[in-house]
């Protein structure tokens, strides 16, 4: 009997050995560039994030002046993952009533510039956000345009820097640099942490090539068993000494959203 005991434990042993294996054999940066160091971090961060297919959340963003005086608002944010191209968003302000009805629509693209319009229901009518202005404030706050956008390795060069720790967290220290031309920023430097690739945390730097923004991620839950998504996202400006605070309040996955949700038209009617 201790016989078939120990072979079982053996067995097992043998099986976990062979899966812990596995599993640090599935991502291995040995032998790369630094440059393709960076590509493949980015590539499995992305893949990581694929088959997850709609979402709908609602959110309060807290905009801070340099004084540190606060002004909230709610919206709801709308997503849906497209397989061929990047994703789509809907933003749709609710609170305060001078902001309420106002709707703004992203078409992410892979490998050209996104399409974004912005609804202002006192003015009735649906304005295109050009790239040259992609680089401007979103609705008030320290986010820019072009950050609303889904994370799309074509619209970036990377580069692997170090392995440093974030609030304790081992993490891949990765440069990206934007091919878009109309970017307000020159570079990015991002740490994700090295078991999720989740996002701890970004440093953006601005045309003159001096630190602009810091954004932070915190508060990640798991979703379907495999998609992380940070709950607190906060961005400050070291420039302006203002900053923007994004917190979920609720999320949920599948809920049904399909293609014919995202269009110009569903800009004028959103409520």
């Amino acid at each position: 009997m201790n016989t078939f005991k120990n072979l079982a434990i053996s067995l097992a042993t043998s099986i976990a050995l062979i899966l812990g294996m596995s599993a640090q054999a599935e991502f291995n940066l040995s032998g790369l560039s630094a440059e393709e160091q960076g590509l493949a971090i980015a590539k499995e961060r992305k893949a990581r994030d694929i088959g997850w297919g709609d979402s709908s959340s609602s959110v309060t963003m807290t905009l801070r002046n340099a004084q540190g005086e606060e002004s909230i608002r709610e919206m709801r944010m709308q997503s849906l993952e497209i397989s061929d191209d990047g994703d789509k968003g809907l933003t749709i302000f609710d609170m305060p009533k001078d902001v309420k009805g106002t709707a703004f629509l992203n078409f992410s693209h892979i490998d050209k510039s996104d399409d974004q319009w912005l609804y202002l229901p006192a003015l009735k009518r649906v304005k295109r956000i050009s790239s040259r202005n992609k680089s401007g404030p979103f609705m008030g706050s320290e986010f820019a345009y072009e950050d609303l956008s889904s994370f799309e390795i074509g619209k970036y060069t990377f580069k692997f820097l170090a392995e440093e720790k974030v609030n304790g967290v081992d993490c891949y220290k990765v440069e990206q640099i934007p091919t878009d031309k109309n970017s307000g920023y020159t570079r990015q430097v991002a740490w994700l942490d090295k078991e999720h690739f989740r996002g701890q945390k970004v440093n953006f730097y601005d045309r003159k090539k001096s630190l602009l923004k810091t954004l932070t991620f915190s508060d990640y839950k798991l979703y379907l068993d495999k998609y992380w998504r940070p709950m607190q996202m906060d961005m400050i400006n070291h420039q302006t000494k203002k900053s923007t605070e994004l917190n979920t309040i609720t999320l949920a996955f599948k809920t049904g959203l399909k293609d014919s949700d995202f269009n110009k038209a569903t800009l004028k009617r959103a409520r």
